[in-house]
């Protein structure tokens, strides 16, 4: 999939509603374009779940919002707002599609009010905390969802690039495709073999906790995990039984 955008002789737009992390992060970095409601969410899953985001995050975000902040959210999979990723330069555009009282709103559970803080530190798009993420629930609880702009949004980018002479779109389409391309085409290989390894082991252990566990918990203990490690366990089926987080263990196995 990710390939066949690539290498579509299109533009191709990616329209975000919702939550654009893991997989679906990848595909919609390999777009050429990305229009979100800013109440979307932006995220990796990969190392919390037992996979590694090689199916298109370790070639792509790098060149949207540089090296470290790549490999901050490649490892520790903390939640990005649309706010703070269109700040780092990985969304083309964001609009709000929060109405209350018939007036639209900016994401009330993140800082859009202000850059940086007391200290010079970015909190743009950072999620609230405290009372301040309380009153936040309450202001999206009383508000309807609106995806007009969103689509208006995509409309104007669509008709936008009709106004361009077609085959001067493209080649500079395919051109700064390549920045991306040059790593996918280089890994993407053996990442798909790795992956499938790994189906056998963290995977196996990560993906089942994911889908079995409570919704508060559903990943395996990783502290736990480690040790064993260390202690020479094997993968098994008692190796993942013992790291998991379910109460009740499940016979079937992924």
């Amino acid at each position: 999939m990710v390939s066949t955008i690539l290498q579509c002789d299109k533009p191709v737009i990616c329209r975000v509603n919702g939550i654009r992390v893991g997989g679906g992060q990848e595909i919609g970095m390999a777009c050429d374009f990305s229009i979100a409601s800013d109440l979307a969410l932006f995220s990796q899953a990969g190392p919390k779940h037992g996979s590694a985001p090689d199916g298109g995050t370790t070639d792509f975000l790098p060149v949207y919002v540089g090296v470290e902040r790549a490999m901050y959210s490649g490892t520790l999979c903390e939640t990005w707002s649309a706010h703070r990723f269109y700040w780092l330069g990985g969304l083309t555009q964001i609009v709000p599609v929060l109405k209350v009282d018939g007036r639209w709103t900016a994401n009330p559970l993140v800082v859009t009010d202000r850059v940086l803080d007391e200290y010079g530190r970015l909190v743009l798009g950072e999620w609230k905390t405290g009372q301040a993420r309380e009153d936040g629930k309450l202001l999206l609880g009383k508000g309807t969802i609106d995806l007009s702009l969103l689509d208006d949004a995509i409309e104007q980018m669509c008709t936008k690039l009709l106004y361009t002479m077609p085959d001067c779109l493209i080649k500079t389409i395919e051109s700064l495709r390549k920045h991306k391309l040059v790593n996918w085409d280089k890994n993407r290989e053996s990442n798909r073999a790795w992956l499938s390894l790994n189906m056998m082991t963290e995977a196996n252990a990560g993906f089942r906790a994911f889908h079995y566990g409570t919704k508060d918990e559903r990943e395996v203990d990783f502290v736990r995990l480690r040790q064993r490690l260390a202690q020479g366990a094997r993968w098994n089926e008692e190796l993942i039984r013992e790291i998991a987080p379910w109460v009740v263990q499940p016979a079937t196995t992924i």
